[in-house]
């Protein structure tokens, strides 16, 4: 699946992806993406959010986690609280 395109950067940062690298992606535009530096390589890695069936497997083995480690709602609105700094 590698396609190489060159592309560069405006004066404001952005830096458009070359539409046959966005076709062949399915790349739209609202996509979003973690953006990686490492040395003199810009990585993009498109974010995407999971499914309603995996999210659910998610929560399910968040809470059995939580379970098992004694975690109580009370500890995660205390926690929450003092991230904010609502203590």
């Amino acid at each position: 699946m590698t396609k190489i395109a060159t592309t560069k950067m405006s004066s404001k940062g952005q830096v458009i992806i070359p539409e046959a690298i966005r076709k062949k992606m399915k790349l739209k535009p609202g996509d979003q993406f973690v953006v990686v530096g490492a040395g003199d390589a810009v990585i993009l890695k498109s974010i995407t959010p999971p499914d309603m069936d995996q999210f659910e497997a998610l929560l399910a083995e968040a809470r059995r986690q939580a379970r098992r480690s004694g975690l109580k709602r009370t500890d995660i609105a205390k926690a929450v609280k003092a991230v904010r700094g609502n203590k």
